[in-house]
């Protein structure tokens, strides 16, 4: 019996990415890291700033994700999201760039306690990669 199952992450552009032989995926969510695999129960949840992780029998592949949301029903996996990067092709200038900005949108004053969470989750991440 197959324990695969499929994943589709699209993006305002196109569709992202499709696949269909994916063994495990691990997301980012609001709740904590969340794993998921064949039969997972019914779920919807927002995604926070992190790395989407995509194993297959073949390859693990991780994706830097700012934000979305994603659904899992019936084995199928689909997340929305506005930002999405193979960690893979991110240019080490571009991450460093991002970091610099994420750090000062985190040290200004005007900012709620929700924004400041996820800039700060941001940063926490771009440092990971970088």
């Amino acid at each position: 019996m197959s324990e695969e199952f499929k994943v589709e992450i699209i993006n305002p552009e196109k569709s992202f990415l499709l696949k269909e032989d994916v063994t495990e995926i691990v997301v980012p969510a609001f709740e904590g890291e969340m794993g998921i695999l064949k039969d997972h129960i019914s779920i919807i949840s927002f995604l926070k700033p992190g790395i989407i992780k995509i194993f297959s029998k073949s390859q693990e592949e991780n994706y830097y994700v700012e934000d979305g949301i994603m659904e899992f029903k019936n084995n199928n996996l689909s997340i929305l999201t506005s930002s999405i990067f193979n960690i893979k092709d991110m240019d080490k200038n571009k991450i460093e760039e991002n970091l610099k900005e994420a750090e000062a949108q985190s040290n200004t004053s005007d900012i709620d306690d929700q924004k400041k969470y996820l800039i700060d989750q941001k940063v926490e991440v771009l440092k990971s990669i970088h």
